[in-house]
């Protein structure tokens, strides 16, 4: 095992367990302010918000687990197997967080990017006003 090796085996362990850790705090914050609001708001306020904290919390720990794989992969010896053992942790990975991402904002990312596109003033475009090169 080289050096590299020594050093990075022990930080992927560390991120998958941060990773893990911050899922548990993500789920146990959510369930707090579910609690809260529910006894400020009652359940129709308090439900959303709820599900889109949770849905943050375990999308966050996502990123970090993903992260913790690319690491571990580079670590270990490469094989076809490995590399497409990896490849298909992170899709699926990046599929849950894309879905859960989806979830939280109640629209997809490309019809959000085109409402938020409509909405913008012209003015504020960098490209206003440009009408091409001149002849």
């Amino acid at each position: 095992m080289t050096l590299t090796a020594h050093f990075l085996q022990p930080l992927a362990v560390v991120l998958e367990v941060f990773g893990v850790g911050v899922i548990m705090a993500g789920v146990a914050l959510a369930a707090i302010g579910f609690a809260r609001d529910w006894r400020r708001e009652g359940v129709e306020a308090a439900y959303p918000r709820g599900r889109a904290n949770l849905g943050r919390g375990i999308l966050l720990g996502l990123e970090v687990l993903i992260g913790a794989d690319i690491i571990a992969t580079i670590v270990s010896p490469l094989s076809w197997e490995s590399v497409g053992l990896l490849g298909l942790v992170v899709l699926i990975r990046t599929f849950l967080s894309f879905s859960l991402e989806a979830e939280i904002d109640g629209e997809w990312p490309w019809r959000r990017r085109r409402r938020e596109d409509a909405s913008a003033p012209a003015a504020a475009s960098p490209d206003a006003g440009y009408r091409g090169p001149r002849r």
